[in-house]
């Protein structure tokens, strides 16, 4: 086992992986950028050390910076969360390099998985279905239109590289295809360095059902129940639960083997996660592999008892998978509590937090790295917090969600909490009748 881990991260999910690693007797190296100097994660690791400055770029994506710091501190693994270089094939290699075990899967399972046209290719091969789609990149408007009308409209135009719905165009007929095709290359080229962008048929009213997994460095594979991450705004998942009102025990079944296939396609080890559009005829297709721990882990943590953090973690050092099946008991939903003001349109919402409370009581889960004084800084993802709650059905997690809400105090800042509250009145949503589609007309004047 570790002696020291350095977490590459920072916020709620940094703290999350510090609590575990500390059960586990476990040391911890906190990196901090300048504007983080007053976390919470920072105050609660044994070692803490400034890479730079406040933007991501100077600290939290700088490599060099963050190698220095494992030098320094003595280090033997690097945990990297979720974001910034979780996913980077080059930062895992340059662990590799350093002697230092980077607690997620290999460069080469990331590299395979990271870019959507080798990951679909390699789904493909293995057995898992896949949405319809172009063969390989985009070229040109030529390829463009002889595929959409091949695939039959409407399709979606994907950035390769993409990832929260940036390079992401929906097409609804062909003269829509040539500003759609410019636009989705031009920005998938300016969120990742790469204008290559693929097409697929588009999945009307679906489902967004993932499917979380684990896996040992022996080629043994289980996978965790599902989770339902279809209430979101713009590709952001807003709400996940776990198990789907929409899953039942045979899809269960189908969807759980398949991303198993996935996991033994590619050799993989480590927690992550296969996602999957599912469409209202319960036929489901593979979308993508995040290869990394995920925000929402949460849920699936409730359901099944189990510390997926602490299970990331035995997994890179070398322990076997003892158990290969695993099933859910109760409901869990997350609400994610971001520093946005939902009547504006989610607009981002930094600043200093004059109160702070937090909900309490059985079945409730607050992951926060915030604290009343603490001021958001504007440099980074708006989430706040985490609220999490359990119970022994869907219909009881929802109840017990509003009052958890109902005790959320957050003054200073605008927070989603408002709209979370009006949410779980929604008549549709308690009757877990929702698709992907579910928030276009979400009515959020009154917040």
């Amino acid at each position: 086992m570790f002696r020291k881990i350095l977490i590459a991260n920072r916020g709620e999910i940094a703290l999350r992986v510090i609590r575990t690693a500390k059960e586990m007797g476990i040391k911890t190296v906190a990196v901090h950028s300048t504007a983080d100097t007053d976390s919470l994660f920072v105050r609660f690791a044994d070692e803490s050390v400034c890479i730079g400055g406040p933007r991501s770029n100077e600290s939290y994506l700088d490599m060099q910076r963050i190698m220095a710091a494992v030098e320094i501190t003595n280090a033997d693994a690097i945990h990297p969360g979720y974001g910034f270089l979780a996913e980077n094939a080059e930062f895992a290699e340059i662990c590799a390099e350093y002697g230092v075990k980077f607690i997620g899967p290999t460069a080469e399972m990331i590299r395979g998985m990271g870019d959507k046209i080798t990951a679909k290719t390699t789904m493909k091969k293995a057995g898992v279905p896949v949405i319809p789609g172009s063969e390989g990149l985009i070229k040109d408007l030529g390829k463009a239109k002889k595929d959409a009308a091949r695939i039959g409209y409407p399709v979606i135009l994907k950035a390769t590289a993409g990832g929260g719905g940036k390079g992401m165009r929906l097409v609804w007929e062909e003269k829509g295809l040539e500003d759609a095709f410019n636009k989705a290359a031009q920005e998938a080229e300016a969120s990742f360095g790469n204008p290559g962008v693929y097409l697929e048929k588009f999945i009307e009213e679906p489902r967004h059902i993932e499917i979380q997994v684990i896996a040992d460095q022996y080629g043994h594979a289980a996978h965790l129940s599902e989770r339902d991450c279809s209430i979101q705004r713009r590709h952001q998942k807003l709400v996940e639960e776990a198990p789907s009102p929409f899953v039942d025990d045979k899809l269960r079944k189908k969807m759980g083997a398949a991303a198993i296939k996935a996991c033994k396609a590619i050799g993989y080890e480590s927690v992550g996660t296969i996602e999957f559009l599912v469409d209202k005829h319960k036929n489901f297709y593979f979308m993508e592999m995040n290869t990394r721990i995920q925000v929402e882990h949460t849920v699936t943590e409730e359901v099944m008892d189990l510390d997926l953090i602490r299970a990331q973690i035995n997994m890179a050092a070398g322990e076997k998978l003892e158990q290969d099946a695993w099933f859910p008991h109760g409901h869990s939903i997350e609400c994610r509590i971001n520093a946005e003001d939902p009547a504006k349109g989610f607009a981002p919402h930094p600043g200093r937090v004059s109160q702070f409370h937090t909900p309490k009581g059985h079945g409730v889960r607050v992951d926060t790295h915030v604290s009343a004084g603490y001021s958001i800084p504007p440099y980074y993802d708006s989430m706040i917090a985490k609220l999490i709650v359990r119970a022994k059905d869907r219909p009881s997690a929802i109840a017990k969600m509003r009052r958890a809400l109902d005790e959320f105090i957050v003054e200073g800042v605008k927070t989603t909490v408002p709209f979370h509250r009006k949410l779980m009145d929604d008549e549709r949503f308690n009757e877990g009748n929702f698709d992907t589609s579910f928030m276009n007309d979400f009515d959020l004047s009154d917040l």
